[in-house]
C-alpha cells in the first residue's frame, strides 16, 4: 500500500506530545483520507475509538470488538472506521503512518484548552467524513464515551445522517463509578459490550446473542475513559 505520507516528506515533530492534534502529519494524514480516500460501500459502518497499542485492531480492546463485531456480521458487511486522538482512522489504513506512530493519549490530556480544540477539530473530521461517506453505508454505529462520544454528538449536529451512538445513556448511568479516575467504567465492560453487541443486531435486523468475557478487561489499552 502507498504510504500516505512518504518517509521524506515527514516532518521532524515528535508524536509523543498534547500537540498531536496540530501535528502536520497527523493533519496531512486526515486531509488526505476526506479528500482522497475512498470508503468501501458497506451495510454497516462502525466507529470505536483508538487505543494506547498499535496498530488498533491488535490490541486488547480491538479484538473484544472485533469478536462481537463478527459473531454477528461477515467482514464484507462492516467497515469499522477508529476514531479519537488519530482523527479519522478506517481499519485497513490502521498501520500506516502516522496512526501507527503516534504515542500521546488524549484520554489523559488535563489541558483545557487543548481538550476544547480537539473535540471541535474532531467533531469537523467526524461531520466531513460521514458526509463524504453519505451514500456508502446504510446503517453507522459508534461505540464511545467521554469526549470521543461529544465529538461524535456534535458532529452529528452539523450532518443530517442517523449514527446509533453506545452505549446507550441508561447503561452509561448504571455503570458509572464516580469515586473512581475512569468515570465511565471501561468499554469492555460485559454491560457495554451487551449494548454495543444488541445496537448491531438492531441495525441489521439479526438475533441477539448473549455477550460473554473470554479474558480480563483491559484497563491499559484505551484511550476513552475519561472526560
Amino acid at each position: 500500500m502507498k504510504p500516505i505520507i512518504p518517509e521524506n516528506e515527514r516532518s521532524s515533530e515528535p508524536l509523543d506530545t498534547e500537540r498531536i492534534i496540530y501535528h502536520p502529519d497527523m493533519v496531512r494524514a486526515n486531509e488526505w483520507i476526506l479528500s482522497e480516500y475512498e470508503a468501501p460501500a458497506r451495510k454497516l459502518c462502525i466507529f470505536v475509538p483508538c487505543a494506547k497499542k498499535k496498530p488498533y485492531h491488535e490490541s486488547p480492546s480491538h479484538k473484544k470488538f472485533d469478536r462481537i463485531i463478527f459473531e454477528l456480521l461477515k467482514p464484507e458487511d462492516v467497515h469499522i472506521v477508529t476514531f479519537g486522538t488519530c482523527g479519522v482512522a478506517p481499519r485497513e489504513l490502521d498501520t500506516q503512518y502516522p496512526f501507527m506512530h503516534y504515542k500521546f493519549m488524549m484520554g489523559k490530556c488535563n489541558v483545557t484548552r487543548v481538550k476544547k480544540d480537539f473535540i471541535r477539530i474532531e467533531s469537523e473530521r467526524l461531520a466531513s467524513y460521514l458526509e463524504k461517506t453519505r451514500k456508502n453505508y446504510r446503517h453507522r454505529i459508534a461505540y464511545c464515551i467521554g469526549d470521543f462520544r461529544t465529538a461524535m454528538e456534535k458532529a452529528l449536529e452539523m450532518v443530517d445522517l442517523e449514527v446509533e451512538i453506545v452505549p446507550r445513556e441508561p447503561i452509561i448511568r448504571k455503570m458509572l463509578q464516580p469515586e473512581k479516575k475512569f468515570i465511565y467504567n471501561s468499554l469492555s465492560s460485559k454491560e457495554y459490550l451487551q449494548d454495543f453487541s444488541d445496537a448491531i443486531s438492531d441495525a441489521m435486523g439479526i438475533p441477539k446473542r448473549e455477550v460473554g468475557l473470554k479474558e480480563d478487561l483491559s484497563v491499559d489499552d484505551t484511550d476513552w475513559y475519561l472526560l
